[in-house]
Formats: C-alpha cells, sequence, structure tokens
C-alpha cells in the first residue's frame, strides 16, 4: 500500500507541499496539480491509487473533478476542503467521494484516512491497488510477478524483457514523470556490474523499441542533458 500513488488536487501550493511531505514520509509517491484541468490529466495519464481533491479550484471546481472521475472509474477521492457545511459534504459524498476532511485539518489525519481507504479498497479484492502494480497510462508492471503488460484498448500485451530491462522498468515506474540521470540508473539497476552510461543507453534503446511495438511510443523518452524520463504522452 505505501508505495501507492497518491495525486494532490489543490490550488494552495502551501497546502499541496504539506500533503505531500506527510504522505512521502509514509512512503507513498505523490504527483500534484494546482487546478482541476490538470488534475483531471494526471489522473488519465498516471491512473493514480488515490486523489485528495479540494473542491474550491480555479477552473472546474472539485465537484467538476469529481464526477469526471467517477465515469472514468472506481479511484478512491478525498475531499479536503474548507466547506464544512453539511450541504457540501452531502453533496460530495453523493457524487461519489470515498471521504471528506474540513480545513484546517491534521496532515496525519489526511494520511491515516486515505490509509483507511486504500485498505477498504484493497479489501474488495481489486488487484489495481497493490502496492505491487505500479501504472503509467497504458503501462502495467507487476514487480512481484516480474511482469509488464501493455494495453491500449485490446487487452494487456505481455513485454518480453530481459532482467535488465525489467529493474530499469520497474525503478522508473515507481516516480512516473521523473527525469532519471543515466549513472543513477546504473547504481540503481546494475549495481553488481561495471556497467557504463553507454551501457544504460542500450537497454533503454531496446526497451523503447519493445514498447513502441506493443503500442506504447512515446511512453519512455530523452532528456536531452539529463537521460530518460518515463511518462504517458498526454491524450489527444
Amino acid at each position: 500500500m505505501n508505495n501507492a500513488l497518491i495525486l494532490i488536487i489543490e490550488d494552495e501550493p502551501e497546502i499541496a507541499e504539506i500533503i505531500e511531505t506527510y504522505f512521502a514520509r509514509e512512503g507513498f509517491r505523490t504527483i500534484s496539480a494546482g487546478n482541476g484541468t490538470l488534475g483531471l490529466a494526471h489522473h488519465q495519464r498516471l491512473r493514480p491509487d488515490l486523489v485528495v481533491l479540494d473542491i474550491k479550484l480555479p477552473g472546474q471546481d472539485g465537484y467538476e473533478v469529481l464526477a469526471a472521475i467517477r465515469r472514468r472509474g472506481d479511484t478512491p477521492v478525498i475531499m479536503v476542503t474548507a466547506l464544512a457545511e453539511d450541504l457540501d459534504k452531502l453533496q460530495a459524498l453523493r457524487i461519489g467521494a470515498d471521504d471528506y476532511v474540513v480545513k484546517p485539518f491534521n496532515p496525519l489525519e489526511v494520511v491515516a484516512r486515505a490509509k483507511a481507504v486504500l485498505r477498504r479498497t484493497l479489501g474488495k479484492g481489486s488487484g489495481e491497488r497493490t502496492g505491487h502494480l505500479l501504472r503509467i497510462g497504458p503501462l502495467t508492471v507487476d514487480r512481484e510477478a516480474h511482469r509488464a503488460t501493455i494495453d491500449i484498448g485490446n487487452g494487456p500485451v505481455a513485454l518480453d524483457l530481459t532482467r535488465t530491462e525489467f529493474r530499469i522498468l520497474a525503478h522508473m515506474a515507481a516516480s512516473p514523470a521523473r527525469a532519471f540521470e543515466r549513472s543513477e540508473l546504473v547504481d540503481a539497476c546494475l549495481p553488481e556490474s561495471e556497467a557504463l552510461d553507454r551501457t544504460v543507453d542500450s537497454h533503454v534503446s531496446n526497451l523503447r523499441r519493445k514498447l513502441a511495438a506493443a503500442g506504447a511510443d512515446g511512453l519512455l523518452s530523452g532528456v536531452r542533458g539529463v537521460g530518460y524520463r518515463l511518462d504517458a504522452p498526454d491524450a489527444r
């Protein structure tokens, strides 16, 4: 559970940073968005395990974002808002919120409630939110089964990866949208070897070819002057 990806949709940077910090301390991965439009884009591309959502947002408000998330599926959503009226809470729960926290709040309480919601979700038997599963767009990485698949709408297609290719893919999938330096990938994925940066280039080149062949071209990209990034392209 603690490796779950938490999407924080909050327009106040200070509050978003506090929430991120407390989730990170508990081992969760986080990504934030300052408005509903960006939050929905992140939700579609990264498929987070849980969403922490404010109501008062620029552009689309939290109710609209929650309704859009519910049309897509059953991602757990915790509302964190200054709106304390019962009618606001009832509206959020009616649309499909899993929990409702009123500002000002204790960040530890938000994390505790998120854990409780995730436990309930896992208890339903869904295999989509277990900690060993990582999802980025059409990619699913199952670290326990040592299996990676691509699903672009016609059912999952297994990737035929070497041990090193799988290590690189799983390591990058744990931090979506982050740029990794080649030296970091060497240290994390080839610790027992004396591999050079160009060895990583070779493995990543093979990975990109296999991802493209499965229909996920553009998922793994180069970052000029840095290394590589695993990130689902924006839906068009």
